[in-house]
């Protein structure tokens, strides 16, 4: 090899400087990194590189929606802090693949990663067959294990169950009347009241599972629905008009159970803006537990679910289980804070 050769090392020595720098004195390194630069040798071919290892040393992310959402949404953002501190811990990379690109299709077929990890894939969506096909591991995050092959590894939540948690929470409080506001049901781009088709056809297994869990609790109780209305959070116009058709129904809801708390906090300023008084005259309830739910003012009632963890799990999942599906589901609890309380005696007459 030039580079051994011209610094007077050895190959092995070389091979470290770029790939183990701990085994070598850090005087040592740098003459071989200087010899190397000095020559024009930036590196091994990381393609030869995986060629001869089997490993590419990163994970593909796979992420549905526009890309800027994933690093946009607070709770996208806390998940992947998650994933990238994972990586960090294994010294892996990451390759962020966007479904919603149909470029992102055939980039599958070629990325140079270990393994996928694929979040809140809609059912029979193109990207999850895809990749499928690699025959590498893969580990799920948010979509429901009834949608997934046997062998595909998952981490989520009891969506179901958190949203009954919250539903429970109001109907405890006094509400009657409660409003849905709801996450995509579908990936059709379609947003607006929601009726019992768009319900039972819903492809999104989270949204789906959360709005079963409200519209179980709440019949159960025998309290009324005043409206449910499907939001696209990529669409900020589109979510205030559906939000301000909710709050101002008439019956007008005197709860709200929001999907997300990106939902709840945007509720709470169309209440403002309204003259609605939170929560005197409309509880809010929300989903996450962002850091922004907490510091709201009024503070937001939520469901919290560990988001960063979420991230953790899941990559050291994917890398200590090929070959032995995993599915962990991980603890939520209901927060209760200031934006609930119970209705006015005026809304329960």
């Amino acid at each position: 090899m030039d580079v051994a050769r011209a610094a007077g090392v050895s190959r092995t020595t070389v091979s470290n400087a770029f790939n183990r720098p701990d085994q070598l004195s850090q005087t040592l390194r740098d003459r071989v990194l200087s010899t190397a630069a000095s020559i024009g040798y930036a590196g091994p071919n990381p393609m030869a590189r995986m060629l001869r290892t089997g490993r590419a040393g990163a994970i593909g992310m796979v992420f549905p929606g526009p890309l800027a959402h994933a690093f946009t949404d607070p709770a996208s953002v806390a998940f992947l802090t998650g994933v990238a501190d994972g990586c960090d811990r294994n010294d892996v990379g990451l390759l962020f693949l966007p479904a919603e690109n149909d470029s992102a299709l055939g980039s599958v077929g070629q990325a140079a990663v270990d393994g996928f990890i694929v979040h809140c894939m809609a059912a029979g969506a193109g990207m999850l067959t895809a990749v499928l096909e690699r025959n590498l591991p893969i580990l799920a995050v948010d979509v429901p294990n009834a949608e997934l092959p046997a062998h595909v590894s998952s981490v989520s939540i009891d969506d179901r169950g958190g949203a009954a948690l919250a539903a429970k929470h109001v109907l405890a409080l006094g509400h009657r009347n409660i409003g849905i506001l709801s996450l995509e049901l579908l990936a059709d781009g379609r947003t607006g009241p929601v009726d019992i088709a768009r319900q039972r056809g819903a492809t999104y297994g989270v949204s789906a599972a959360r709005l079963d869990g409200y519209l179980t609790t709440i019949e159960r109780d025998g309290a009324a629905v005043t409206g449910i209305e499907e939001t696209d959070v990529t669409d900020p116009a589109e979510t205030k008009a559906s939000i301000e058709r909710l709050i101002t129904a008439d019956p007008r809801p005197t709860a709200i159970l929001a999907m997300s708390d990106v939902l709840a906090l945007m509720t709470l300023d169309m209440a403002r803006t309204h003259g609605i008084r939170v929560p005197e005259d409309l509880s809010i309830v929300g989903f996450d537990d962002i850091p922004a739910a907490q510091h709201a003012t009024p503070a937001m009632t939520t469901v919290h679910q560990p988001l960063r963890e979420k991230g953790v799990i899941a990559v050291e999942n994917l890398l200590t289980t090929a070959g032995v599906p995993s599915r962990s589901t991980l603890d939520i609890e209901l927060r209760a804070r200031a934006s609930s309380g119970p209705p006015s005696s005026s809304q329960t007459l």
